[in-house]
């Protein structure tokens, strides 16, 4: 079966649904951008299950639709996966049923071999075309994949083929998804805030124990950096 994106956050309350084909991307960009995610605090659905039928699961169904926003990942070997495609279609059902906001990446696939199937996704729809000769389901279902490719495919996203280090790219993607969700980050400065807390605890430990101007002064150094970082929180949120 093909891999796409049900391990859930450990909560079990996400914000993003993460699609994508798992023998393309899940040990490259998918697990970049999934570990970016989890950096900027964004509570992420993603699936690494490797073993797949040809229906999606209930499970699955109801991620897409608890989702505030999916991220589909757009690569090669998109096309080639049934369930890759059902997760397409629901997400596009979720954005005009629900107004579910969708990111689309395209990683090493043009844009426009997505929106018009050609290419790989041309010979990956040969294929499922072929596999649906004798059903009496094919082309409606069929259809709905390609409609839903299509409009997929004309949401504005994020094109990987440039030329720039992908590690620069993860990261954009994972501020615009933050933006999207009209969400701050500030878990950074918490954590330096927290450190020279730490910091300057110690040093008046020190100067209690070894009374000197300059010890002080490292010590009052150290309150003003926090006064500084607390007033970019501040100002962040």
């Amino acid at each position: 079966a093909a891999t796409s994106s049900s391990s859930s956050t450990n909560n079990g309350v996400h914000e993003v649904f993460l699609s994508f084909r798992g023998e393309d991307t899940r040990k490259t960009f998918t697990s970049h951008l999934h570990a970016a995610f989890k950096r900027f605090e964004i509570r992420t659905y993603i699936d690494y299950n490797l073993e797949r039928g040809d229906e999606i699961s209930g499970t699955l169904l109801r991620a897409i639709e608890d989702a505030k926003l999916s991220v589909i990942v757009f690569s090669k070997n998109f096309a080639s996966s049934r369930w890759c495609l059902e997760e397409v279609k629901k997400i596009i059902d979720c954005k005009k049923t629900r107004g579910q906001m969708v990111l689309p990446i395209f990683y090493d696939v043009e844009p426009s071999i997505v929106r018009y199937q050609t290419g790989s996704f041309a010979t990956a729809f040969a294929r499922h075309e072929e596999r649906f000769r004798d059903s009496d389901r094919p082309n409606k279902k069929i259809q709905k994949w390609r409609d839903a490719l299509a409009e997929a495919a004309t949401f504005s996203g994020w094109d990987c083929s440039v030329d720039r280090l992908e590690s620069e790219i993860v990261e954009e993607i994972a501020m615009d998804v933050l933006n999207k969700l009209n969400r701050v980050y500030v878990g950074d400065l918490d954590k330096e805030i927290a450190r020279y807390d730490q910091l300057a605890k110690h040093q008046m430990q020190y100067f209690q124990g070894s009374p000197h101007p300059l010890h002080y002064q490292n010590y009052k150094d150290s309150l003003n950096r926090i006064r500084k970082l607390q007033m970019e929180r501040h100002q962040r949120l």
